[in-house]
């Protein structure tokens, strides 16, 4: 069950950082997840910090046990997850949620939540998949270096407990887990594509530091984008493109 046992931490420095200390230690089940009211040094991807202020936003990392899913496949988690936080914020703040490729959470064109998967291996063996994830709740000012986000109060004006949702949220990641099976896997591609930030819509974009409009036509079993330039079709991985917002 995700997020049975579910800790709520004071004060910590990360909580996948935590987390990867308890998987360490042995003493984890599956579907364990920590909560933390403050970080200290939160982590993004690309080595970002995520920063959030003491007890308003969902700061959360769970231990999941992905023994069912090949490392090949191993997308397929990340799909599952942004799926399922995407099904779990549109019950909030309605139908403009999407995914922007690969596991951001946008509300209209602005970042509402971001997720971070550190895998933890034993050989061959895929043990933990160490799954952070934050969401923006009640947070109303953020720094200035952050170029579009937003959180569900300013999209709802309503003010939220976190701890609460985060029970919810944990709810609707363990139903799109369940559907974490090969018989199921065209599925979840293709809901993740009908919830794709910018699918079939052009955009401008920014590769190697050159400006460009593009249009995402697709997104493989492995996670790289397939993005049409100029009449060609780029496949690219994560960290090789960058979405141009401009508000």
């Amino acid at each position: 069950m995700i997020g049975q046992p579910l800790y709520i931490l004071d004060t910590v420095d990360s909580t996948n950082n935590y987390a990867m200390e308890q998987v360490n230690k042995g003493q984890v089940t599956p579907g364990t997840a920590w909560f933390a009211m403050e970080q200290t040094a939160g982590k993004a991807q690309r080595g970002k910090q995520w920063s959030s202020p003491p007890g308003e936003n969902i700061m959360l990392s769970i231990a999941l046990q992905p023994g069912m899913l090949p490392l090949s496949r191993q997308f397929m988690l990340s799909v599952a997850v942004s799926l399922a936080t995407c099904d779990w914020f549109t019950q909030y703040a309605g139908d403009e949620t999407s995914i922007k490729w690969s596991n951001d959470l946008y509300w209209r064109d602005r970042k509402a939540a971001g997720m971070l998967i550190e895998n933890v291996l034993r050989g061959n063996t895929w043990q933990y998949a160490i799954t952070g994830i934050g969401i923006n709740i009640n947070q109303t000012s953020f720094p200035t270096h952050l170029p579009n986000p937003v959180s569900l109060k300013q999209i709802t004006g309503k003010t939220w407990d976190p701890i609460e949702l985060t029970r919810t949220l944990c709810a609707s990641i363990e139903e799109r887990l369940k559907l974490l099976h090969p018989a199921h896997y065209d599925k979840l591609m293709q809901d993740y594509k009908s919830k794709l930030f910018r699918f079939n819509i052009p955009g401008t974009y920014r590769m190697n530091g050159e400006l460009f409009e593009g249009i995402i036509r697709d997104v493989l079993p492995d996670g790289k984008l397939c993005l049409e330039k100029e009449g060609t079709l780029l496949q690219l991985g994560f960290g090789e493109i960058e979405f141009v917002i401009t508000r």
